[in-house]
């Protein structure tokens, strides 16, 4: 499983007041009732994996054989298969087993509801409700405030966590979440998850295709978060996933804030920032976020993002779903032109 590390709280509370502990117990993760519950959730999208055929046919046989192991405490999370995708960098990805899958999606519908109570209102990634036209729209607002609605000065701090799956300390992150939970039980299983996968470097990462993946790297960037807005008492403050942005009328205030941020990754979550992506900019001059270029009065998708989206459409042989998916995304930035030419090619594929 790799390595031992425990889940052992830190001590000490948040950053205002004690922390909230997870009601729920190691039963009823491991419950049967609830393992089948996150069997339909799980099955959505994949009745025709072959792998995922072969787990249904058998399935109260298999939901009780990894019912039984978990309660006795002989279950011991597998291998991952590695691929690579471009979505639109180039990612690796890998996957857990069916039996294993199941797992996450058990422990992710009982831990969701109560980390999502612990976030801040500007984490946007992962998150029903939430997304990336909901972080623009957020980004918007704060801009006009910041702007005194264009009669200032509008500057942005904008900041990439380099490596960022890649990074995760597991010790940090097991520690962290450890601080939540009363049954030691429940630590030892998300243990037993995070250890299973191996980076290349000793307790370093987290797998990207892992549903628990999505909700404890969020877990872990609370931390930051809190730290934000707490601490430094960001006002206009959004992030989503490893990308994140700091509004202010100040420059400076933004450079002495940057150099906090700096200090909390790398000291409390051993994380850094990358070189390269890195800035201070005013709106005026544009600014690049989630894959738009915002500014004012406007914003415009990212060149980038324009060539990948008539790349995708040409590769999917102009597919009916690609093609709504786009309109729908283009419906939220000026994109009138760009539109008409995505339904052009809706009309042609008729």
């Amino acid at each position: 499983m790799g390595i031992s590390l425990g889940c052992v709280g830190r001590g000490g509370g948040r950053f205002k007041g004690m922390r909230t502990h997870f009601s729920h117990t190691y039963e009823d993760i491991i419950a049967v009732d609830n393992l089948l519950g996150a069997w339909k959730e799980f099955l959505k999208g994949k009745r025709g994996k072959q792998d995922v055929q072969e787990f249904e046919y058998r399935l109260s046989d298999n939901i009780l054989a990894l019912h039984t192991e978990l309660k006795n405490k002989t279950y011991i999370h597998g291998g991952y298969y590695a691929f690579n995708i471009s979505d639109p960098k180039p990612r690796s990805i890998h996957k857990a087993s069916v039996r294993d899958r199941l797992l996450h999606h058990a422990l992710y519908r009982q831990l969701y509801p109560f980390f999502d109570r612990t976030f801040i209102a500007d984490s946007y990634s992962c998150r029903l409700g939430k997304g990336t036209h909901r972080a623009m729209n957020r980004f918007r607002t704060f801009a006009r405030q910041v702007s005194k609605n264009d009669t200032r000065t509008c500057w942005v701090l904008k900041c990439d966590v380099r490596k960022f799956f890649a990074s995760i300390d597991q010790k940090v992150l097991l520690g962290i979440v450890g601080t939540y939970m009363s049954d030691e039980r429940i630590c030892l299983l998300i243990e037993n998850i995070v250890g299973s996968f191996n980076s290349g470097t000793m307790g370093k990462g987290l797998p990207l295709g892992n549903l628990t993946s999505q909700l404890l790297v969020n877990v872990y960037m609370n931390e930051f978060d809190q730290f934000v807005k707490h601490n430094l008492k960001a006002k206009h403050y959004i992030r989503y996933a490893d990308d994140f942005v700091t509004l202010s009328s100040s420059r400076q205030e933004l450079v002495e804030t940057l150099s906090y941020m700096r200090v909390f990754l790398r000291d409390r979550l051993k994380l850094a920032l990358h070189p390269d992506k890195v800035s201070i900019e005013t709106l005026a001059s544009g600014v690049d976020f989630l894959g738009w270029v915002h500014s004012p009065d406007h914003r415009v998708l990212r060149t980038a993002a324009k060539q990948r989206m008539f790349r995708r459409v040409k590769e999917t042989n102009r597919e009916k779903n690609t093609i709504h998916s786009y309109l729908g995304m283009l419906s939220h930035g000026n994109a009138g032109k760009l539109r008409q030419e995505i339904m052009l090619l809706a009309v042609h594929s008729r």
